[in-house]
């Protein structure tokens, strides 16, 4: 397995865990872009969004990412949550995930 995110759920590579289901994992970005930048991981592989048909776990992903901001204490002030698919999307590991971002005011350009 050469997926570090795979690898990460797994137990496998050392990460920051914020918050862990069955389903997800959610860790502190290694780059953060913010104050608060969270990843939300999902445990089985999928390599882009465009891989993913279960509606059952990107509904999910959503709620896992409502409760890291609220863990983190952005929820009340605001964040952004992100999926970045295939190169020109930013996309930089190929594993299905969601950027949570917050901690200040996100002013910048999306693209």
């Amino acid at each position: 397995m050469d997926c570090i995110f795979c690898k990460i759920a797994a137990k496998e590579a050392k990460s920051s865990v914020v918050l862990e289901n069955e389903r997800f994992i959610v860790i502190k970005d290694i780059n953060p872009q913010a104050p608060e930048h969270m990843l939300v991981i999902t445990k089985e592989h999928f390599t882009t969004l465009l891989d993913c048909a279960d509606k059952g776990l990107l509904g999910d992903m959503l709620l896992m990412a409502k409760e890291a901001a609220k863990k983190a204490g952005i929820d009340e002030s605001g964040f952004r949550s992100v999926i970045n698919t295939n190169e020109e999307g930013g996309q930089t590991v190929l594993h299905l995930h969601m950027h949570i971002l917050g901690g200040r005011p996100l002013t910048g350009r999306m693209g």
